[in-house]
């Protein structure tokens, strides 16, 4: 068994879910990541291997069909899947944090209507904030949803919808009119349900085509744009408009989680195919490894996988507890995903001028590292959490 990314205190039922992930990965994953990916290629196959699974609905609930886990596990699973092939990972990713909001914020109704068809992969969750020129600045969201005869017209234009195309039930943040002061107050949560496929694909509601991405290929990155397009009041996440901000946040707290999860996926496969290239190539009579500037990447290499994955479920473990973990999410996204680059470099190093070639699969790490640096907030934003966190809770009194 491998010595990195060990986590004590598992469950029977935590070590079977892994074990039986960590097969399909091996045998399902890493054999076609590399034809897929070069392809961005949908990875259909692999999402309904998923689906037999049951790990659409891996935290979903048991009265609703799910299994009821906990942010552990998923995050967990998580890793272990980006080790096989970070875009696989980001196909769940979406579903998995619209699924905790509906959870945690739905009314009885939304609960009723869709986790039992979540949990089966049926209805598939994507969640959108951000827009073209809105960047990290959620207070600044344009799209705009205003009382109509039956309920609320929507006009406005989304961006960076992970799995825009493929999921048929998107979780939209847009701007209504509240009159509060604070600008998060103002804003509120739709469950847009639509057909999958890319046009307009509603009347008012258009997906365009998939953007085109230096890497996270094989899942589908779209804009989401409505014109007139109406939608009922009962649509509004847990019945209550005004709070989107908060049901968002908590959402976002779980992808910080998750964005983590990956990162540490990506390096333990790195540093693995590292270590590997290490021990087999040679120069001047011995392998590499044996040489003490690549040992010593090595062991730094393998000090940072440990590390990140450490603080990510330890933020997960907070989560779980109900505590509140908005730093420590925000640390674990920080550092995995700055680790994740650092390993993968080194890795990608290693490997020399063969890491230049689309043949190894470390060329593939290397351009999927990168994006963990910008997903789900960048480092700069997770910098900005933290030190607002920690000014709140070292206040100088008196």
């Amino acid at each position: 068994m491998a010595r990195l990314a060990q986590t004590a205190g598992l469950t029977d039922v935590q070590r079977e879910i892994l074990s039986t992930v960590h097969d399909f990965v091996e045998k399902e994953i890493i054999p076609h990541a590399q034809t897929l990916e070069h392809a961005d290629t949908y990875p259909a196959d692999i999402v309904e291997g998923m689906k037999d699974m049951g790990l659409f609905g891996l935290t979903i609930p048991e009265e609703f069909g799910g299994l009821g886990e906990s942010l552990l596990t998923y995050a967990l699973v998580v890793e272990e899947i980006a080790r096989g092939w970070m875009s696989v990972s980001g196909v769940i990713n979406t579903h998995f944090i619209v699924a905790h909001m509906i959870s945690r914020h739905g009314t009885p109704e939304q609960k009723q209507k869709y986790l039992p068809k979540m949990a089966v992969g049926e209805v598939r969750g994507s969640f959108s904030m951000s827009e073209p020129e809105l960047g990290s600045d959620v207070a600044a969201i344009r799209t705009k949803a205003r009382r109509g005869d039956d309920g609320y017209v929507i006009d406005g234009q989304k961006m960076w919808l992970t799995n825009g195309g493929t999921s048929n039930l998107t979780a939209v943040l847009v701007r209504t009119d509240e009159g509060k002061d604070k600008p998060h107050d103002n804003l509120t949560t739709f469950l847009v349900e639509k057909p999958t496929g890319f046009g307009e694909v509603a009347p008012g509601l258009t997906v365009p085509g998939k953007i085109d991405k230096m890497g996270y290929k094989g899942v589908d990155t779209t804009e989401l744009i409505f014109d007139g397009f109406t939608i009922g009041a009962d649509a509004i996440l847990g019945g209550q408009s005004g709070v989107g901000f908060k049901h968002m946040m908590d959402g976002v707290e779980v992808g910080r989680v998750n964005v983590a999860a990956r990162a540490c996926g990506i390096a333990i496969r790195a540093f693995e195919l590292g270590v590997l290239y290490a021990q087999q190539r040679q120069t001047f009579g011995k392998p590499i490894a044996q040489h003490q500037a690549i040992a010593f990447k090595l062991a730094e290499m393998a000090t940072k996988v440990e590390a990140a994955h450490l603080m990510m479920t330890n933020a997960a473990r907070l989560k779980d507890a109900g505590k509140r973990n908005d730093v420590e999410a925000g640390m674990a996204k920080l550092l995995a995903s700055e680790y994740c680059v650092e390993v993968t470099q080194e890795a990608f190093r290693i490997h020399g001028g063969y890491a230049y070639s689309k043949e190894y699969e470390i060329e593939r790490l290397m351009r999927e590292s990168l994006f963990m640096l910008i997903g789900e907030g960048t480092s700069e934003i997770q910098k900005t959490i933290i030190s607002r966190g920690l000014l709140r809770d070292y206040k100088l009194k008196g």
